[in-house]
C-alpha cells in the first residue's frame, strides 16, 4: 500500500491508497503537534512515521508534501511540491485536466492553473495570514461560534476593511460594539476571504474553479465565488484531503 501525507500546519492529513488500483483504504486527519509526538520516532536519519501505530502496517511506499516537508525529514519519503501534489489530487478526485484550483490552507492560500493536466501558471500568499483558516478561526473564537458555524454565513455581511488578521480582530469587535447581529458579522468575515483571495481567481479564472482545504468544507465562500464571479465551483469529495490524495496517486 501507499501512503500519501500531507504535512500542513494546523493538521497532517493521511491518506491510504492500494498501489494497483489507486482505490482509497483509509484515510485520517491528526492535529500536527500530536501527529509527530504520538506516530513519529525520531531517528539519525529523520522522523520515521510509525504506520503500525497508525494502524496501518503494510505501508510499503510513502509520498509527502506540505507546510512541513522542509523541516520535517521523514524517513523513506519522497517529496513533492505542494501545488503538483494538490493538482494531481484534483484530477484524480474530479478527473477534470481543464480547471482552476483554490486552497484554502491553515496558513496560505493557493491558486492554479491547469490546463491538459499540467500546471501553466500559479499564484500563492503566504505572507499573510488574512487569507487562511488560521484567520477564521481566530475571528470565530471572537464572534464566540465554531469554525464549523462561521463558514455556514454569507448573507448581507457587514463591511470589514482591516487587510491584516490582528486588526481585523479589533475592527469586528468594534463592529460588535455597533450592533450588528452574529450571522452579519460571520458573513463578513467570510467576505473578507472571498475579497483577498478575488484577485488571484480574476488572474487565473477558468470556467470551473476546484475549491480544496478545510475552508471548503464550509458554503459560504463557495457561495461568494459562485454569486460574484458567474463561474463553476466544484467541491471534490475530499477537499481537506486533496494534497495528500495527490500524494497517494503520484508515480
Amino acid at each position: 500500500m501507499r501512503c500519501g501525507i500531507d504535512l500542513g500546519s494546523r493538521s497532517v492529513k493521511l491518506v491510504i491508497m492500494d498501489l494497483d488500483t489507486k482505490e482509497q483504504k483509509a484515510a485520517n486527519v491528526y492535529e500536527t503537534a500530536q501527529f509527530y509526538r504520538e506516530y513519529g520516532q525520531r531517528t539519525e536519519n529523520g522522523l520515521a512515521v510509525d504506520f503500525a501505530v497508525l494502524g496501518f502496517p503494510g505501508v510499503t511506499s510513502l509520498t509527502a508534501t506540505g507546510y512541513g516537508r522542509n523541516t520535517i525529514n521523514i524517513v523513506g519519503a519522497t517529496v513533492i511540491p505542494e501545488l503538483k501534489a494538490h493538482m494531481l489530487g484534483v484530477i484524480h478526485q474530479t478527473g477534470l485536466t481543464n480547471f482552476t484550483l483554490l486552497d484554502l490552507g491553515g496558513q496560505d492560500s493557493k491558486v492554479i492553473k491547469v490546463r491538459n493536466g499540467k500546471m501553466v501558471d500559479f499564484q500563492t500568499n503566504d505572507k499573510c495570514a488574512a487569507s487562511t483558516g488560521r484567520y477564521l478561526e481566530n475571528m470565530a473564537a471572537v464572534l464566540g461560534i465554531s469554525l464549523e458555524e462561521l463558514a455556514g454565513y454569507s448573507d448581507n455581511p457587514v463591511e470589514l476593511s482591516a487587510t491584516c488578521a490582528i486588526f481585523g480582530e479589533s475592527e469586528l469587535i468594534g463592529r460588535i460594539v455597533e450592533g450588528y447581529t452574529t450571522a452579519e458579522l460571520a458573513a463578513g468575515v467570510n467576505y473578507t476571504i472571498f475579497k483577498r483571495i478575488k484577485p488571484m481567481l480574476s488572474a487565473l479564472k477558468s470556467g470551473q474553479i476546484v475549491f480544496t482545504g478545510g475552508v471548503a468544507l464550509g458554503t459560504s465562500i463557495k457561495e461568494f465565488i459562485t454569486r460574484e464571479m458567474d463561474v463553476e465551483v466544484i467541491i471534490p469529495q475530499y477537499p481537506q484531503l486533496n494534497g495528500a490524495i495527490g500524494c497517494a496517486v503520484y508515480r
